[in-house]
């Protein structure tokens, strides 16, 4: 919940890679074979787990990687193709960032947004005319198993936490990829979406017990009266793991848009 340390994104990239869509990730990968040297922009990259996942696939693509943290940008691997750029995203202002992009792409970001500046990043590229791949944006579902009486309650929270301001305006949350969908075909864009739920079994301890102890403390931010209810929840979740017995499931999707007259 809002944690973008490099311990956090590192220990989620496994989860993530294999969540994403490999068909939709190949159909826009297809759309780019004509260009010589694709021009990849990836907006709030962090240490950079968007371009490992892409970078095989888009072998001669060059690469510019743009995020806020100048800290987690000294992260990604240095090669002649990649450029860095510390740049706060939170109005789009640099519109330079986008002229001659073949593919504007993003992971974990649009449900951290607002519908203004997502009309804005389609705005910027319908100009230049570049494709788009948005990965893994968390669409509100959770299914915990073995379920607990205190689950429904906690994803209810947990979606209503989604939606505070995270620097781009009122968040869209479990409404980001419709809403994205929506503002690139307002732009005379085709859209494709496709599941990219994070699959978490006990192999992925590690990275469950601090997604049980995000969610218990979002819920506790909003409703402090049940923060005890939580707690017990919470120590309930870490149980389950201990005893490998616990299989969470978080909903997210992928979404692809190109600009009509592109082949896919």
């Amino acid at each position: 919940m809002g944690d973008f340390s490099a311990e956090w994104l590192a220990l989620r990239e496994p989860a993530d890679h294999a969540a994403r869509s490999a068909s939709l990730t190949q159909a826009v990968v297809d759309a780019l074979e004509s260009d010589p040297s694709p021009q990849i922009l990836d907006l709030a990259s962090g240490t950079g787990s968007n371009f490992r996942y892409l970078t095989a696939a888009c072998p001669r693509a060059r690469w510019l990687l743009v995020d806020r943290d100048a800290a987690l940008l000294a992260r990604v691997p240095k090669t002649p193709s990649v450029e860095t750029r510390q740049v706060n995203l939170a109005t789009l202002e640099d519109r330079s960032l986008f002229a001659g992009r073949t593919l504007v792409t993003a992971s974990a970001l649009l449900d951290l947004v607002s519908e203004a500046w997502l009309g804005q990043l389609a705005a910027l590229c319908g100009l230049n005319g570049s494709a788009v791949l948005f990965a893994l944006s968390y669409d509100g579902r959770v299914d915990c198993s073995p379920e607990d009486a205190e689950d429904a309650a906690i994803v209810a929270l947990v979606n209503e936490h989604q939606r505070i301001d995270k620097g781009f305006g009122p968040a869209l949350g479990p409404d980001a990829t419709a809403c994205a969908e929506r503002c690139f075909r307002s732009r005379g864009y085709r859209t494709r979406r496709a599941s990219s739920d994070w699959i978490l079994t006990r192999s992925s301890h590690a990275l469950q017990r601090p997604l049980i102890d995000g969610w218990a403390r979002a819920a506790s931010e909003l409703a402090p009266q049940q923060t005890a209810v939580f707690e017990a929840w919470r120590r309930r979740r870490h149980a389950h793991v201990d005893a490998n017995r616990s299989h969470i499931v978080v909903g997210h999707h992928d979404l692809a848009a190109w600009p009509l007259g592109v082949t896919t």
